[in-house]
């Protein structure tokens, strides 16, 4: 009888274990979200009912729900999921290469102040200041406006934002790996830096620099979208979320859903990478288990 309920105790926290290694039901719905949202980036040319530039002059400003466009048409007659889906490709290209560039980036410099320290640090670390005290988004209106606009030109743009957050904990972490025995022993076994950064203290900072990049994809995005919603991101014929955005604000009465429907999936795709990286910090940081 004693041993039935030391067994029913014992297995009592383990079962606990277990439902609080689920993610949270919100962390899922965000999971399935951008799911849903890369699945239709992908697949954008095979499920748009239209070409995102065909123009339906006889149905302009037609509301959602006809059978012809199911969100609506906006001033010149386009189909509006037809953009959307094009807006969703174009703008989760520019997020995720952005958010990589300046990851790889970021770290590589962190990377080559912890190896090189003095002089090398010293000037990593004065333009992560600089990067990190100069208004990005100002900065952005500066070159494109100077330059011209590019999808090309867009994506390496965005891709210098928050690389200095990177170079701070590549710098931090691969210091504080340097300090400890295993990178001083494989040094001491005769392999290069590169083997030595790249094999060995990469893979054990890996996980803070993907919770990081969660922090900066959402943001990308947003940035994105504004640069879009000022005329200075993606242009014409090519549509993103914030360049619909933009364009519907001006039929905002008349037409909301043109303006809408984009502003529900910015807001969303956000919400959904901002939940996400809460949990990963949460599941990653040793000190919280």
């Amino acid at each position: 009888m004693t041993d039935t309920v030391l067994h029913s105790t014992e297995a009592t926290p383990a079962s606990s274990k277990g439902k609080r290694r689920l993610p949270p039901f919100l962390v899922v719905l965000g999971f399935a979200w951008l799911a849903l949202m890369v699945a239709i980036a992908l697949s954008a040319d095979w499920i748009r009912p239209y070409n995102f530039t065909a123009m339906d002059l006889q149905n302009r400003l037609s509301l959602p729900g006809n059978p012809a466009h199911l969100l609506g048409t906006d001033e010149l007659g386009r189909d509006v999921l037809s953009r959307l889906i094009e807006s969703i490709r174009v703008s989760l290209l520019i997020a995720f290469s952005a958010t990589i560039i300046s990851a790889v980036f970021g770290t590589l410099l962190g990377f080559l102040a912890a190896h090189f320290r003095g002089i090398v640090e010293q000037i990593v670390l004065m333009l992560a200041d600089f990067q990190a005290a100069l208004p990005f988004l100002i900065l952005s209106l500066a070159v494109l406006a100077f330059f011209g606009n590019s999808l090309m030109l867009l994506i390496c743009l965005m891709g210098f934002f928050g690389w200095e957050r990177y170079a701070r904990i590549a710098r931090g972490l691969a210091i504080s790996a340097n300090a400890q025995g295993y990178a001083g022993a494989v040094v001491q076994l005769g392999a290069t830096p590169s083997r030595v950064y790249f094999k060995h203290i990469l893979p054990n900072i890996a996980s803070t620099l993907i919770v990081s990049m969660t922090l900066t994809f959402p943001e990308i995005i947003l940035l994105e979208s504004s640069l879009s919603f000022l005329g200075l991101g993606v242009q014409p014929p090519m549509t993103s979320l914030g360049n619909m955005v933009g364009y519907g604000r001006e039929y905002l009465t008349l037409a909301p859903w043109i303006m809408l429907m984009p502003a529900f999936v910015i807001m969303f795709t956000t919400l959904s990478i901002s939940l996400i990286g809460d949990w990963l910090r949460d599941k990653l940081d040793p000190t919280i288990r």
